[in-house]
């Protein structure tokens, strides 16, 4: 049995936040050990090129003494209940012996010296978290943009260690590792189904994502999702605490509402922006502009800047991503929709600003998901739901007869289908509620192919038949 060295530092997980870790750690001249559960992990023999002389490990860690650590370290991709770690003293392990278990953002926390935004949720973080940095920039502020979100937040303490102000999209993998954040503001922005093969059920996804109150200096929360408020051990007051909702705001939080004859972004009683004005498309992204406006005013940053954003930002892809517009149709890619809570978003979100109705194509692995609450939002804006994949049938089952549906093996027999079915005034929309392994590498690898496809059939009449 290896053993890791006396006052060592123990980082588990050789991967891209692993690495980030290693290098944190070698500027800050901590000694440490590596170790990775996979017997021969991508990777190892660059990591031993970058750090020679630092010991490695690897396979079960069971089969690793890590009694004399001075710390153990997680990537966001290793489980804190993975074998060999259950005597580590952790943030929501209640041991008390061994060495103490956290995370990299732990490390992120104790060496940073600027001001830290937080973005978290089951959805839309990264959206929130790019505008709001475009925000910042536009306003003058040197800002660094990373987290969860391309570049590891031990990373930008490095690229941009003058930073005056780091905004973090922050997963449930991070964050259950994270004692204590201290974010200047903090949001949790929605909260839906995912990630239960981590958490074991919702309650303990919901009780991670709530460590990103932690020690907030503010917070900013959903106003129809009760989920996302601080509850009352993160010892937020509601004194500090500002909503964004899809409905008229009250008090100086945010919403939706209508002024002379448009409807308006507002806070309060107060317009900021008309909502046609919006480059995205959907409620939920004029959602999305409402929660980064409220953090953006929560840290001082100047609105005619923040707003200049939102008239220019065109959304990130596979994430609600217009692709083309023909014959009176709208092609969305929201590829990024992986579970019902973020197809939800985009049904909910872009059915109401169409004249026409949503032709959804949906499907692929289904991670034992309840597709149930997908059915009412569908009745009310589906004109028909092309589903393709592994769980199609299960889909198809659950849907019933409220919804029309086709059924086909490929995604692209989906697509050509849908560019036959709908009409002037509808919206196709890519948001299968599913991962896309069972045909694809991951999400992107669908939405390139569904765009591909998109820009083939643009210029194909739309069909006049439906269901």
């Amino acid at each position: 049995m290896m053993r890791v060295a006396n006052g060592h530092t123990l980082v588990v997980g050789l991967g891209i936040s692993g690495c980030a870790i290693a290098r944190h750690l070698a500027r800050e001249g901590v000694a440490f050990t590596m170790a990775d559960t996979r017997d021969a992990p991508p990777g190892l023999d660059a990591f031993r090129r970058a750090h020679p002389g630092v010991a490695v490990h690897t396979g079960a860690l069971a089969r690793l003494d890590m009694s004399a650590a001075a710390e153990v370290v997680l990537s966001p991709g290793v489980d804190p209940d993975t074998p060999g770690l259950e005597a580590l003293a952790g943030p929501h392990s209640g041991q008390t012996g061994g060495p103490r278990l956290v995370g990299e953002t732990a490390l992120f926390c104790r060496a940073v010296r600027a001001p830290v935004a937080a973005i978290t949720g089951s959805n839309a973080k990264s959206t929130i978290t790019t505008l709001l940095g475009e925000m910042a920039a536009e306003a003058g502020v040197r800002v660094a943009v990373g987290g969860n979100l391309g570049t590891p937040a031990l990373d930008l303490l490095e690229t941009v260690p003058d930073a005056d102000l780091y905004v973090l999209e922050l997963s449930s993998f991070q964050l259950e590792t994270t004692p204590a954040l201290g974010a200047e503001c903090a949001a949790f922005v929605n909260f839906s189904e995912d990630h239960l093969d981590r958490h074991g059920d919702m309650d303990g996804y919901l009780a991670a994502k709530q460590r990103i109150f932690q020690g907030a200096r503010r917070a900013v929360v959903n106003a129809d999702d009760p989920a996302t408020w601080p509850t009352a051990d993160t010892a937020v007051p509601a004194s500090r605490v500002v909503s964004f909702t899809t409905r008229p705001p009250a008090g100086a939080d945010w919403g939706l509402a209508e002024h002379d004859g448009r409807t308006w972004l507002m806070q309060g009683a107060t317009p900021w922006l008309a909502a046609d004005e919006l480059q995205m498309a959907g409620r939920h992204h004029q959602q999305n502009a409402l929660a980064a406006l409220a953090m953006g005013q929560v840290l001082g940053l100047d609105a005619a800047a923040m707003c200049t954003v939102l008239r220019r930002f065109t959304g990130l892809a596979h994430r609600s991503e217009t692709v083309a517009h023909s014959d009176g149709v709208l092609w969305v890619n929201d590829s990024k929709g992986t579970n019902v809570g973020a197809t939800l978003a985009a049904v909910n979100g872009l059915g109401p600003t169409l004249e026409g109705r949503i032709v959804l194509v949906a499907g692929g692995v289904g991670k034992g998901a309840d597709f149930l609450p997908l059915v009412a939002p569908l009745d009310t804006y589906a004109r028909v739901v092309m589903l393709f994949g592994e769980d199609a049938e299960r889909m198809a089952q659950t849907l019933g007869d409220r919804v029309p549906v086709q059924r086909f093996t490929h995604l692209a027999e989906a697509t050509e289908a849908a560019a036959a079915i709908a009409r002037s005034g509808d919206a196709v929309l890519l948001s299968p509620a599913c991962a896309s392994l069972d045909q694809f590498a991951d999400y992107r690898a669908r939405g390139e192919a569904f765009c591909r496809q998109v820009t083939a059939l643009a210029g194909q009449p739309a069909g006049e038949a439906a269901p």
